[in-house]
């Protein structure tokens, strides 16, 4: 997410007190901190030391056996297009269309007045345009003229430090809110709608505005002269201390970074940021001690699939990653009943106390039992069969967590309590998740870009392929 992990998102009137606020990422630090210390031993789950190179031979696990990549079934793929559809509602309703930036989160069940956009929802945002262009949703010039007003905005008028945007926005002004950052993975989330706009239009405005936005930011600046990115600057504080240090989505930051022209990171951070081994019932995968989405975020753009650095096959990892999760969610059913193979999924989200940093393995968070719709909807190119049973399941026998604009964000079973909120980053990854899964096309358009293409060769990607598989 990042947010600030990959999104940090507004906790709002639910969280952590009257008018607070806290970003995703400074919650992920502090869990991080807190599994650090105090991870009690299980028999299902062990940390191996980081290591080179993610060989099955380094560890007594047995190797990764891969989920099997189930094609989906026409009433998949209808229900997916359906669902994207409601998904795309919430970012081109809930704008302003003069700016073009898009709101943070909206409450669904009663009028919703909120201003605060965040830049990442309109990173999401714009890849959605794409997409509903191509799924027939608008017509080709009301997509354009969104797009070329949105990045008009962010070029001429949004507040910037070198070149980084400011996580929260004011949605008719662009003012920025809350002392907010500019945030390193929220630019970045940006960055991917921007050039995901400028391979899909092809048109002249789009190219200048989308290629100005990128080549201005200085990502040595945000490196501030070592190999690890920082998550960010305040004017009142300066560099946020905390760097990109472990995995998780900062792949996309990283790959932006190396593939930029202008002020590019040295080839060297690729190598810098720790890939730990995790093993939980005998799988093998990288891994942090953090939510399921840092193993979607990256991979909404950046297509791994069939390519390897000299550490993993990440495309697989998150196959691996998923499926433990899976596992974990399932060997939580004597606590918590409604978690079954039909009915999973944690990753940080709204909870009826609040916003909540969780997941697992190993558990992360005060799980209740809270279901996280975006935990199966950023999966489903990873576990296609797995994840459909579970969204399939939602839809048809919890008609609360549905709305306009999709599913909310949480629910609970087994408490009766339904989230009233959509967030614009979990509806987006699901959204584009949804679309890679049935037809490859964010993955396919992005990585037209040559900055994507670029920031992957400098970090040593590779193409490979099994045996008897296709590439």
């Amino acid at each position: 997410m990042g947010i600030e992990n990959s999104t940090n998102k507004h906790v709002g009137k639910r969280g952590i007190g009257s008018g607070g606020h806290i970003s995703r990422r400074t919650m992920l630090r502090q869990m991080a901190w807190t599994s650090l210390v105090s991870l009690a031993p299980s028999k299902a789950f062990s940390l191996a030391d980081t290591v080179a190179q993610l060989d099955p031979e380094s560890s007594q696990a047995r190797p990764a056996v891969l989920p099997q990549l189930t094609t989906l079934t026409k009433q998949d793929d209808a229900f997916l297009n359906d669902l994207e559809h409601a998904n795309f509602l919430f970012f081109w309703e809930q704008s302003n269309p003069t700016t073009g930036l898009i709101k943070d989160r909206c409450n669904v069940r009663a009028k919703d007045n909120s201003t605060v956009a965040s830049i990442a929802s309109l990173g999401f945002g714009l890849t959605a345009i794409c997409i509903a262009h191509k799924r027939g949703f608008i017509s080709y010039e009301q997509a354009r003229q969104r797009v070329v007003r949105s990045l008009s905005f962010l070029w001429h008028k949004a507040p910037t430090h070198r070149g980084f945007f400011f996580h929260f926005a004011d949605m008719n002004t662009g003012e920025r809110v809350w002392e907010s950052e500019a945030s390193s993975v929220d630019t970045a989330i940006l960055l991917c709608g921007a050039l995901t706009c400028r391979q899909y239009f092809h048109d002249r405005d789009i190219d200048e505005l989308a290629y100005a936005i990128f080549d201005r930011v200085d990502w040595t600046w945000i490196a501030e002269g070592t190999d690890l990115v920082s998550m960010g600057w305040t004017p009142e504080l300066g560099f946020i201390p905390s760097r990109w240090s472990n995995y998780s989505e900062l792949m996309m930051i990283y790959l932006l970074g190396m593939g930029s022209n202008s002020h590019p990171l040295k080839s060297a951070t690729w190598d810098a940021w720790k890939r730990t081994i995790f093993e939980y019932d005998g799988l093998r995968y990288v891994g942090s001690f953090a939510p399921l989405f840092v193993n979607q975020y990256s991979q909404a753009w950046f297509d791994f699939r069939h390519k390897r650095d000299h550490y993993a096959d990440y495309f697989e990892n998150s196959i691996v990653a998923t499926d433990a999760h899976r596992i974990f969610c399932m060997e939580l059913h004597p606590e918590f009943s409604d978690y079954t193979d039909s009915l999973w999924g944690i990753t940080a989200s709204d909870s009826e106390k609040g916003y909540v940093v969780w997941g697992g393995p190993p558990a992360v968070g005060p799980i209740d039992g809270t279901v996280v719709p975006c935990a199966a909807g950023g999966s489903i190119p990873f576990l296609p069969a797995d994840t459909m049973r579970v969204l399939h399941t939602i839809h048809d026998r919890y008609p609360k967590a549905w709305c306009r604009y999709g599913f909310v964000d949480a629910f609970n079973p087994l408490t009766g309590w339904y989230d009233t909120d959509v967030i614009g980053i979990d509806t987006g990854i699901t959204m584009l998740m949804a679309e890679n899964a049935r037809t490859g096309f964010v993955w396919e358009t992005f990585m037209k870009n040559p900055e994507a293409r670029r920031g992957m060769e400098r970090a040593g990607f590779e193409p490979f392929k099994r045996p008897g598989e296709q590439v």
